[in-house]
């Protein structure tokens, strides 16, 4: 009787775990959407309107939008990863600020949030991120001034 009793505390306990994460995905989503639905989007290029009103644009943004739930969380905890060990790599460098931008880059930068055309194919998926173009690279070694012939 004891194995049962801990038993069926176990399932409650597991049942009120998936009714908790179902009412925080589902404020979630109640929460945010309002917010995204609102945001006025830039004109297409083209005269054809991509936004709204078709069957397979409200599939797009649906499959964009679970797509989106499964790849945040992981983006995140690698962004959350990648912060943690890039103040590392910055303490044990001895404050060598690149070793750790190169990290914090490569795990912060990049995309969060799926959109209809990244599943277009018309923005890639970036999971790692890419540094933005500073200025010019420089030439590695110095220009040789003209040498002065011997007299």
């Amino acid at each position: 009787m004891n194995s049962y009793a801990s038993f069926s505390n176990n399932a409650a306990a597991t049942g009120f775990r998936m009714i908790a994460l179902a009412i925080v995905l589902a404020l979630c989503t109640v929460t945010l959407a309002p917010s995204a639905w609102g945001q006025d989007a830039a004109p297409p290029a083209s005269g054809d309107s991509t936004e709204g009103g078709s069957a397979s644009s409200a599939g797009m943004g649906a499959a964009a939008g679970l797509s989106t739930l499964l790849y945040l969380p992981l983006k995140a905890a690698f962004a959350i990863g990648g912060g943690i060990v890039g103040g590392l790599a910055y303490a044990f460098s001895g404050g060598n600020e690149n070793a750790a931008k190169s990290i914090w880059t490569t795990s912060m930068y990049g995309t969060y949030i799926i959109t209809p055309d990244h599943l277009r194919g018309d923005k890639p998926i970036r999971f790692l991120g890419v540094a933005e173009p500073d200025a010019p690279a420089q030439a590695t070694a110095p220009a040789m001034e003209p040498m002065e012939p011997v007299r």
